[in-house]
């Protein structure tokens, strides 16, 4: 049966409400829990696979990997269950884009934004590791970037248990060749460190727009290995010129052909990022790449709705913002949630302040004016005059000396629609 015949089916305790796509496995839809009413993912194998005890195995061994784990960087999964010999896994719905998608839009990174990525990356591989799991699949299609900035993990479908046995016999490969250890293109056994290389093909990729190992057409893996196994690959210096000393030296490290000389953990890789980008918290990250990504394009909003957009903008030339940046910053902040009354303007402002510091330039190029220009809101500045008084009149300290500045707007500009889980 097909995803379009699921359409208003029930499944489980699900209802089936549209095709997503189709995963490695299977067909990928998106439903309804009932119980709680929340969405979900819901992955089915296809039908000719269903009789292969092998696949059957890597189905259910994904469920049971990710079903353990409950770590914001990493897709939870609700349930597991069987409709008419069919399995189906129930996972949390990322109302986003995976990172490939990103990469198609903008082929290269700020390299803060691509470290941004990479730590929650490495917070969500650190929770993998530390119950005894390996992904063996790490690519930017299996990294997800929500509306709000949050990065999550997915698709466990070749997760391997380090404390037990591969289902897979020795000289078998599997997982994604451009992003594979060499170990793994050997077919040998493998550890964390294999997903570390992964990790560092991916940081490479979101630095320098492509992945650090070529893919020829014919004979893949064969050539693919001598490749890596050399440890040559073009200088991420040449392609990311600012990036910082200390990232170039995680990709090498991350690359290296030996793993025993690779980070001995994603713990490790997360400190060091941690430190390079000033131990930013996840709710940091999440602003952060909210920021980017919509300044981008990457997201948009998605339907009519009135905003109302207030904030202080210093008359201290040393603090000063560039006009109306608030409006694009209130988009960013938390991933266009969109308010209709701002009782609190201070916290807009120290939100919208936290923003810029972390990303510099990024509120600066988000004015209402360029916002406008791009068809997604019609200005009206006179409908917040009275949440402007509202603000003056508190007396608050912090608004000495101050200009406040309110807008209005209405969303008209559609979204994207939103990236197979």
């Amino acid at each position: 049966m097909s995803a379009p015949n699921l359409v208003g089916r029930r499944l489980g305790g699900f209802v089936v409400e549209r095709e997503l796509g189709a995963g490695g496995m299977g067909m990928v839809v998106l439903a309804r829990q009932q119980s709680l009413d929340r969405p979900a993912v819901l992955k089915r194998i296809h039908p000719q696979y269903g009789a292969d005890p092998e696949l059957e195995q890597r189905f259910e061994r994904e469920a049971l990997a990710a079903a353990r784990l409950h770590h914001p960087n990493v897709v939870g999964v609700y349930d597991r269950f069987d409709v008419r010999g069919q399995q189906y896994i129930a996972t949390e719905y990322v109302d986003g884009i995976d990172l490939a998608g990103i990469l198609a839009i903008e082929s290269r990174l700020p390299w803060r934004i691509a470290a941004t990525i990479a730590l929650e990356v490495a917070r969500g591989l650190e929770a993998i590791h530390a119950q005894g799991t390996l992904h063996r699949d790490v690519k930017p299609q299996n990294l997800l970037v929500g509306r709000h900035g949050e990065v999550k993990i997915t698709d466990f479908g070749l997760a391997l248990d380090i404390r037990g046995s591969a289902l897979t016999q020795p000289g078998i490969a599997l997982g994604t060749p451009p992003y594979m250890a060499p170990e793994q293109l050997r077919g040998e056994r493998v550890d964390a460190r294999a997903d570390l290389f992964a990790f560092g093909c991916v940081l490479y990729e979101m630095l320098a727009g492509r992945p650090p190992f070529a893919v020829p057409k014919d004979d893949v893996e064969p050539s693919l290995l001598a490749q890596v196994e050399s440890g040559r690959f073009p200088r991420l210096r040449a392609r990311c010129p600012d990036a910082p000393r200390g990232l170039v030296r995680l990709v090498r490290r991350c690359l290296r052909p030996k793993s025993a000389k690779r980070p001995g953990s994603a713990h490790e890789i997360r400190s060091m990022l941690e430190r390079l980008l000033d131990r930013p918290s996840s709710a940091d990250c999440q602003e952060a790449l909210a920021a980017h990504l919509w300044e981008r394009g990457v997201f948009e909003p998605r339907e009519t709705e009135t905003v109302v957009m207030v904030a202080r903008i210093s008359r201290s030339p040393g603090r000063r913002r560039l006009r109306t940046a608030v409006a694009g910053a209130m988009l960013a902040v938390a991933g266009a949630v969109l308010v209709h009354a701002v009782r609190d303007p201070g916290a807009v402002v120290r939100a919208t302040e936290r923003l810029v510091r972390l990303e510099p330039g990024v509120a600066e190029t988000l004015s209402l004016d360029a916002i406008a220009s791009r068809g997604w809101i019609r200005e009206d500045r006179g409908a917040t005059d009275s949440a402007a008084r509202d603000d003056r009149a508190e007396g608050d300290d912090r608004t000495k000396g101050d200009a406040v500045v309110a807008t209005s707007a209405h969303v008209e500009r559609p979204s994207r629609a939103p990236a197979a889980e």
